[in-house]
This record gives structure tokens, C-alpha cells and sequence, in this order.
């Protein structure tokens, strides 16, 4: 997925040589071997992507929110899974939104809970009663909460491709009864764990996407990656607006979702036309809400 032209080029940082861009991540090698060994440095932008494409406008602070929310998180959940964190510093130019991280072989499945209906669930459902083959009660609703969280996976698509929608049986095909088994169980144990947190926060986690590997040199055990429980890649409502049959107030991407679905981005999804700039508004409005989310969690500003 080529970025747009007027993005920034990667920071040069001393000691580290850029190796790629994804959507909102640069992630550098070690220019000399590292004292912790095999690992990668990942720098969080302030890039934001939806529909598969990364949007002409950053959202600023976005970057630092992702890294200061994701690193809670792994301290919270470091019980229920190993993560790819490394306990050395990060380069001081960019210190609040980059992680020392293991290398990992990850594997090629989206791990996603959901315990709401919302987005291409909501789709799926609305098509067959069942989302990733998972049946689910009639007289469901957008927004609705499930009678139990569901795992509903997704392959990794390439760069620029839309990720798809699988049953576990399709997982199973692609890794192994064993691993996808694991993935499962280790999936929808870190959405109960946030979700009940969450919940107490004042917010209600309605699904949220996780990405597992594993160290090559290692036993097999499977260690959570990339970013977990961000308002990039989970759908976060706050508990007083939650209101099935309508949309729902959140404090995540969707309100850049939301806008460029609308009549005003003026932006036809279905051509090769990239997305337009996001007006002033919606990027404070979504700046406002990630730092929101990390508030009410974290009972600090950042």
C-alpha cells in the first residue's frame, strides 16, 4: 500500500536502519547487533488508515497514544500471554511512541473477538444469522450484545487487499488444529480480561483484533504482538451512550469510518479515487477520543 505523497518521510535515527512502512507503523533493525539480541524498534505515526488505504491527513498524538495504551496493556495482560516487548530504551527522538520488540514468525490469522455486534459482523449476520460461521440468536441488532464473546477470525490479506472474514475451520485448514485451537483460547481470554476492565472504566470493548507469533528461535509458544486493545484496532463505546438498534457513540477510528462513508467526504468508495483530506473537525474529534480512552483507562492524562 503505497503511502500518500505528502507523508513524512521516516525519522533517521542513530543506531537503527529503516526497514519498511506498514499503515501507521515504521520499523527499524539494529544498524550493529543489539545487547538484547534479535529485535526490531516500532515507531507508532500519527498516520490513520481505514478501508484500506492510509488517509492523507495524521491525527496528531495518535502515534503516542497507541504506544502508551498498548504497553499498559501488555503489563495487564502478561499472565494470560507472553509479549514481544523488550525492556531497553527506544531512541529519545521518539521515545513516547516507539517499542523495543522481539522478532517474531507471526501467524497469518487476524485473532478477533467480538462480544457486540457491530461492523462486518453486523453484516455477515444480517446476511445469515451467523458471523465467521458461528450461529448466532435471532432479533439481533446493531449493537447488540452477544450471549457470549465469539472469536471470528480473518486471513491477512496482502498489502492493499481487504483481510476476510473465516470460520475456524478455515484456521484450522491454514495452521493446524493445535495452533488454532490456541488462538482461540488466547484470544477470547484477553477480550474477557479487557473487557471487564473496560466495563469499569466506563466503556464497553465491543471487539477487538489481536496478532500472534512466535519467537523463531523459541519453543513454539505463541507471543502477542504488534498493538493490543487500541482505538485503532478495537471499537470502543462508552457504557452511558450504548443503545442497541443504531449507531453508537465511540471513541476509536470509526469516526473517521463514519465520515468518510458519508455524503460530505464526497469520496466513492468503490473506485481506485485515494480518500480526501479529513476535515479539521473530525481529526480533533478523533484525537479528543483516543486521548479519552486512554483517560478513563489509565485514570491519567498522557
Amino acid at each position: 500500500m503505497p503511502l500518500p505523497p505528502t507523508t513524512p518521510s521516516p525519522p533517521e535515527l542513530p543506531g537503527w536502519t529503516h526497514r519498511f512502512s506498514g499503515k501507521v507503523r515504521d520499523v527499524y533493525a539494529p544498524a550493529s547487533p543489539h545487547p538484547a539480541g534479535d529485535v526490531l524498534l516500532l515507531v507508532a505515526s500519527d498516520r490513520v488508515s481505514a478501508y484500506d488505504h492510509v488517509l492523507p491527513t495524521p491525527v496528531p498524538g495518535k502515534g503516542a497514544v497507541l504506544t502508551a495504551l498498548s504497553r499498559w496493556w501488555f503489563d495487564r495482560l502478561a499472565d494470560l500471554v507472553p509479549n514481544h516487548l523488550v525492556d531497553a530504551p527506544p531512541p529519545r527522538e521518539v521515545a513516547d511512541r516507539a517499542v523495543v520488540v522481539r522478532a517474531l514468525d507471526m501467524v497469518p490469522v487476524e485473532c478477533v473477538a467480538r462480544g457486540y455486534l457491530s461492523g462486518s459482523g453486523t453484516e455477515e449476520y444480517r446476511a445469515g444469522g451467523a458471523v465467521c460461521g458461528v450461529p448466532l440468536p435471532a432479533g439481533l441488532l446493531e449493537g447488540s450484545r452477544l450471549p457470549e464473546p465469539v472469536f471470528t477470525p480473518a486471513t491477512k490479506a496482502a498489502v492493499g487487499d481487504h483481510d476476510e472474514n473465516v470460520t475456524f475451520e478455515a484456521v484450522v485448514d491454514r495452521v493446524g488444529h493445535e495452533t488454532a485451537e490456541d488462538l482461540r483460547r488466547i484470544t477470547l481470554a484477553v477480550y474477557a480480561r479487557a473487557a471487564e476492565v473496560a466495563e469499569q472504566a466506563g466503556i464497553l470493548v465491543a471487539d477487538t483484533k489481536l496478532e500472534l507469533g512466535r519467537l523463531p528461535d523459541g519453543d513454539g509458544t505463541l507471543v502477542l504482538g504488534d498493538e493490543v486493545l487500541t482505538p485503532d484496532s478495537s471499537r470502543f463505546w462508552p457504557v452511558a451512550g450504548w443503545q442497541p438498534g443504531r449507531t453508537q457513540p465511540s471513541l476509536d477510528k470509526q469516526v473517521v469510518r463514519d465520515w468518510l462513508t458519508s455524503p460530505a467526504s464526497g469520496w466513492d468508495r468503490a473506485g481506485d479515487t485515494p480518500p480526501p483530506p479529513l476535515p479539521d473537525e473530525v481529526v480533533e474529534r478523533t484525537a479528543a477520543g483516543y486521548r479519552e480512552v486512554y483517560r478513563l483507562l489509565t485514570g491519567s492524562d498522557l
